[in-house]
């Protein structure tokens, strides 16, 4: 309820402004919802939502999926870190445009330059991420899987990965925030389609109503892949924090 009333206020301080406003600068939220149905009816809005979103997860899984790796073997060997710490600091530092331009520079104004992009802008962040999780892992686990004789695929799972839980799930919920917001760019200068492309042509032809039609869509799905699917699972991967004070309760 708070939610849907805080969204209620949303629209009516929208409201509110586009009466003042110039409908051309800032039309209300009906002429917005018309041009999203239209959009909508004629199977624009949901190929270019598709197109954008399909980028997204693919940016999104090779920055995590090589972020981990990177991040895991940067924490646990000190050598290793010392001689990748110089390239994650560049690429922590290095600004998102830059990397988008020299990616189409270099590989054309292809969809691998795009994902690519994407990629190498959310890679350090997951990098640093699991860098501190492997940096956190408890040396007593590792002892007792030494032990019992643990395979490393065993390890992994019931050693590494349940305290490296808690640090996916928080570079999962920065991660996604950020590669969708990259999406757009890179979209924006040079893909023929996706929701960044359509901002672009509204852009040009100076239509704040397409324009809007287009972002609010693609804020609310985020804002569902957020709330369905990211936050449950950090909940889900940080219960065991809670359990131990709810069991000091009862001592």
């Amino acid at each position: 309820m708070i939610r849907l009333a805080s969204a209620a206020l949303l629209l009516l301080c929208w409201q509110a402004a586009a009466f003042f406003a110039d409908p051309r600068l800032l039309p209300g939220p009906a002429p917005v919802f018309a041009a999203m149905l239209e959009q909508a009816q004629s199977g624009a809005l949901f190929s270019n939502l598709a197109a954008t979103l399909g980028r997204v997860a693919a940016a999104f899984l090779l920055a995590m999926s090589l972020g981990s790796a990177l991040g895991y073997a940067m924490g646990r060997r000190a050598l290793v870190d010392r001689l990748l710490d110089p390239w994650v600091v560049v690429l922590l530092n290095l600004p998102a445009l830059v990397v988008i331009v020299l990616a189409y520079l270099w590989a054309g104004l292809t969809e691998a330059a795009a994902i690519g992009a994407v990629a190498l802008n959310k890679l350090p962040n997951a990098i640093v991420v699991m860098r501190e999780g492997a940096r956190s892992l408890d040396a007593r686990l590792d002892e007792m899987a030494e032990a019992f004789r643990f395979s490393p695929a065993t390890r992994l799972r019931h050693v590494v990965a349940p305290q490296l839980a808690p640090y996916i799930a928080a570079s999962t919920r920065s991660g996604l925030s950020l590669v969708w917001k990259i999406v757009l760019v890179v979209e924006l200068i040079g893909r023929s389609n996706g929701v960044g492309f359509e901002i672009n042509m509204a852009f040009q032809l100076f239509d704040v109503r397409l324009l809007l039609a287009y972002a609010i869509p693609f804020v609310l799905l985020m804002l569902g892949v957020e709330t369905l699917l990211v936050q449950p699972l950090e909940r889900h991967v940080s219960r065991w924090r809670r359990s131990p004070a709810r069991g000091q309760g009862h001592i």
